[in-house]
């Protein structure tokens, strides 16, 4: 999922502004609303937190990322699918929606749409009868929860996909989703568009312009049908992209942007002042990848993991997508859902108390109807607010008694707009004492402290507001224990090492496969692994013996003894350093050759991207890959595309048949976006004694 460039926006929002107005009037009182603000939907939108993402298509049966678009609909055929299960795992982790992918990049569609025979009505799922749109449809009304759509723009299995033809027919599938499968909360348009496809069997390359779909057309279309659907990401849509794939956003993070151009730098951050409400959804996928693929089933974020993207994208007022991807039988896979429990529970035991409960609220201002007392009652509809020309107001909350915290809750007002721009926290200890400094609160702000301190009393500082602040909560609360599992690193030499997240912690491993224990053997120095192997690993804090979720890795064989035989472009050693922050550079096309220093059975290769990339250089797309055993007679294995690598990052996993080979030859033949220049930051090998 690539989000495309947005235009210029020059409020195609006419709609979205007219219906905040009644919501503002209702709401303001004698408060004038500062800037832009957000519609009926959006608002709506804002309280929903978090949400699931649903990807399930023929990918999941082919283990890949983007379908070519030739596969056949008989792939799909989920053995035991459970829109129910689906929906519990969702409700576990504390989910309020989920949203489908309807249609992905191939074309295929999850229900029997009338205008293609690229459906589900082609599968042997039900004999052709199922429809798995209507299945988690019905599934998400029966667990009260909210249910939205993904359809995507691109379709690679279309034989009109860039002409005109095609608007029409994604019209009218979009058509007969809004229309057949109840209200829709969501729908999500994605921004990869356009490149090499099957399109009705061409086998070729198209690109699109700017205004081929007509979104601001599009999105009202959306609205007429389903007015409280908010719809993600194009021009005039309702949300932003936050511009990564990794779970958090800017620190700030606005909810208003300009009307220039979208680029990533400002989805991350929005625009302090900008002109259209316009938030930022931040999506993520629990595993590396957005479809299920069996061997990313050591690779779930752990629950610790998820708690911190909570933080860094609902904590920093944005909405939170989870992408859940359901395996071959078509259920949530163990290893997720245990994750997702284990979160939600964390999650629930966060906020189960409010420490703030019994305070006493006292304001250095305070308007009419807008007492300080407000920020305790736990509605978001009342607020505390300042009197004209109030400068640099003050809110000190005095609680029963000496309370011990390490979460600040706090909220503006939204219909008001975002009316603060710096603020900091200090607490009495004798005196008062500053315990953190931000910009921005909005929708939600989440102060996360580096440990639990303990006082009587709270003080808000509001350093910089330009209309007065709208403040409607503030809230206290204790972070239960919660231990992350440790990582497992291995350097180039073949030793192993395990750490903890935090000091203090014992780690306990095994390397038989094994679950890990407390009487598994306890690591206290790095150990060998040459040949490669599994490692599994918990983390036990002494204290409570509160122990994390196992860690996991499957080791490969160690990269001392390989060498760069030949690159088209000098520094790839870079790419042998076991080390994700350095990375290789060269002009596109590219070539480089591993000699792993003796004959293996060879079994694939994964490609891992590069964090950074630096102006003009770009993720590698399009490969060729050979394999030979002296370096002079090449055998071919295989040429293909890396799928979503520009936005994901994730390591890019090639199979091919076993075979003898002591050298490994790629070529990299084009990059994600045109750029004159390749960059990737490793590569390795999967032999019959790893991976």
């Amino acid at each position: 999922m690539r989000p495309e460039l947005h235009l210029s926006r020059r409020l195609l929002l006419a709609g979205v502004a007219v219906s905040a107005f009644p919501a503002m009037a209702r709401t303001a009182g004698d408060l004038t609303p500062y800037g832009a603000t957000p519609s009926a939907r959006q608002l709506a939108w804002h309280g929903l937190e978090t949400y699931g993402f649903v990807h399930f298509s023929i990918n999941t049966f082919t283990d890949r990322e983007w379908g070519y678009g030739d596969e056949s609909p008989a792939l799909f055929n989920p053995t035991d699918f459970s829109a129910d299960q689906i929906v519990a795992a969702a409700k576990a982790g504390g989910l309020k929606a989920l949203i489908l992918t309807a249609k992905h990049h191939d074309g295929f569609c999850l229900w029997p749409s009338r205008f293609t025979e690229h459906s589900i009505k082609n599968s042997p799922y039900k004999d052709g009868k199922g429809d798995i749109v209507r299945e988690l449809s019905e599934a998400c009304a029966r667990g009260g929860l909210k249910f939205g759509l993904y359809l995507s723009p691109w379709d690679r299995n279309h034989a009109d996909y860039g002409r005109p033809e095609y608007v029409t027919y994604y019209r009218n599938q979009l058509r007969e989703l809004l229309t057949q499968y109840g209200p829709l909360f969501e729908v999500w348009f994605d921004g990869a568009n356009g490149g090499d496809g099957y399109y009705g069997g061409a086998r070729e390359v198209r690109k699109i312009g700017p205004n081929y779909y007509d979104w601001p057309s599009m999105v009202a279309f959306v609205h007429e049908l389903q007015p409280m659907a908010v719809t993600f990401d194009p021009k005039g849509a309702d949300l932003r992209w936050v511009g990564n794939e990794r779970g958090f956003a800017g620190d700030p993070c606005w909810a208003t942007m300009d009307d220039g151009p979208y680029t990533e730098a400002k989805g991350m951050s929005g625009v302090r002042g900008g002109s259209v409400w316009w938030p930022a959804e931040v999506d993520v996928s629990i595993r590396p990848g957005w479809f299920w693929h069996a061997y990313e089933d050591a690779e779930v974020k752990s629950a610790g993991r998820l708690q911190k993207i909570y933080f860094e994208s609902v904590g920093r007022g944005t909405n939170l997508l989870l992408n859940l991807p359901p395996d071959r039988r078509g259920r949530i896979p163990e290893e997720d859902v245990a994750a997702l429990t284990a979160w939600g529970k964390a999650r629930r035991a966060l906020f189960a108390r409010d420490l703030a409960d019994g305070a006493r609220a006292q304001a250095s201002s305070a308007r009419a109807g807008h007492a300080a007392a407000n920020v305790l009652d736990a509605s978001r509809d009342t607020y505390w607010a300042c009197d004209d020309g109030a400068v640099s107001p003050e809110l000190v909350l005095t609680l029963p008694e000496a309370r011990t915290f390490d979460v600040v809750r706090l909220r503006e007002h939204l219909p008001l707009g975002l009316r603060v721009t710096a603020f900091a926290l200090d607490v009495w200890d004798g005196g008062w004492r500053e315990i953190a400094r931000h910009q921005g609160i909005g929708a939600q702000r989440l102060v996360r402290l580096a440990a639990p301190l303990t006082t009587a009393k709270l003080r808000l500082r509001v350093l910089d507001a330009p209309a007065g602040p709208a403040i409607s909560e503030i809230s206290l609360f204790r972070q239960p224990v919660l231990v992350d599992p440790p990582a497992i690193q291995r350097d180039r030499q073949g030793m192993v090492t395990i750490v903890g997240d935090a000091p203090g912690l014992e780690l306990r491993y095994t390397v038989d496969g094994a679950a890990p224990t407390r009487a598994a053997t306890r690591f206290t120095e790095p150990f060998a692994l040459p040949e490669g192997g599994e490692v599994r690993a918990v983390a036990v804090e002494p204290a409570s013996g509160v122990t994390s979720a196992p860690a996991r890795r499957v080791f490969d064989v160690r990269k001392s003894d390989w060498r760069i035989a030949q690159a088209s472009a000098p520094g790839a050693e870079a790419l042998i350093d076991d080390e994700r922050g350095s990375a290789w550079r060269a002009p596109a096309p590219c070539a480089v050759t591993l000699d792993l220093g003796k004959a293996r059975s060879l079994g694939g290769f994964i490609l891992t991207p590069a964090w950074d990339r630096t102006q003009g250089a770009g993720a590698p797309s399009g490969y060729r890959v050979a394999t030979s055993l002296d370096g002079v007679a090449w055998t071919p294995t295989g040429e293909g595309e890396f799928a979503n690598v520009a936005a994901s990052l994730a390591p890019q996993r090639v199979t091919f048949a076993h075979r003898q080979g002591r050298y490994l030859r790629l070529e990299v033949t084009r990059t994600a976006g045109g750029e004159t220049q390749v960059v990737f930051a490793e590569l390795d090998v999967i032999t019959v004694a790893g991976r």
